[in-house]
């Protein structure tokens, strides 16, 4: 029963400090615009290419696994019977 007088008292500062920080929260402007940040992860960015990307891509040779009817293939590993 003498946990009660330690227990009361902690429960009541933790709920005055619960509230004082959702005050300072609606006074700060956090619950504004709920629906944006819940939106913004679904968006698709933009596709920026870097500044004279164009001229290396047109230079650019294909590399030897980038052509599917190429003769040359990367190396695969063969199955083994066991």
């Amino acid at each position: 029963m003498n946990i009660l007088l330690v227990l009361i008292p902690v429960t009541g500062m933790i709920v005055l400090v619960a509230v004082a920080l959702f005050f300072w929260a609606a006074n700060h402007q956090q619950f504004d615009d709920l629906d944006s940040p819940a939106v913004l992860p679904l968006l698709e960015d933009e596709a920026v290419p870097a500044p004279g990307a164009d001229e290396a891509l047109a230079t650019q040779e294909p590399s030897v696994g980038d052509d599917p009817n190429s003769p040359h293939r990367p190396h695969e590993e063969p199955d083994r019977a066991k």
